[in-house]
């Protein structure tokens, strides 16, 4: 949640509930109110709602790649043991199925996983994302001046 003080500075406060709620809302971990995709792949560049930049320098979103990859093999992994090992189907079985599941699951929660790297990023670094919406109004501020010329 931002706010704005006497001083013209910026107050970001997110807890992580809020945090963990906006991301899988997919919704603006600043604002909570703008989508941060605008097709199935395709993420906004900045949210339709407060203004804030939400792409990145490049390499940013690295860290999404490690959550959805750790949650797929997390999952494919405990499915194995427990279907295999557990519960004694063949291989042939259980690794069909879990190779379908690897090939589908990171698709469907891509989105998932970039909403939740950024809002936790927001969470863990409060200052950064300080930051990041201050930057953000900066260029919306000199944009407005150029349109009217000045």
């Amino acid at each position: 949640m931002t706010s704005q003080n006497r001083s013209g500075s910026i107050n970001f406060e997110l807890s992580l509930g809020r945090a963990l709620s906006q991301a899988v809302r997919i919704r603006c971990p600043y604002c909570g109110e703008g989508r941060l995709f605008a097709g199935l792949f395709r993420m906004h560049c900045v949210c339709s709602e407060c203004g804030t930049r939400l792409e990145r320098e490049p390499g940013y979103f690295l860290g999404s790649t490690y959550i959805n990859y750790g949650i797929t093999a997390g999952f494919s992994t405990l499915t194995y043991v427990l279907l295999h090992i557990g519960l004694g189907w063949s291989n042939r079985v259980v690794m069909s199925g879990l190779m379908a599941f690897c090939l589908i699951f990171p698709l469907i929660f891509f989105r998932y996983a970039r909403s939740l790297w950024l809002a936790l990023d927001c969470f863990f670094d409060p200052l950064g994302a300080q930051q990041v919406i201050l930057t953000s109004r900066r260029s919306e501020s000199r944009d407005e001046l150029s349109n009217i010329g000045i």
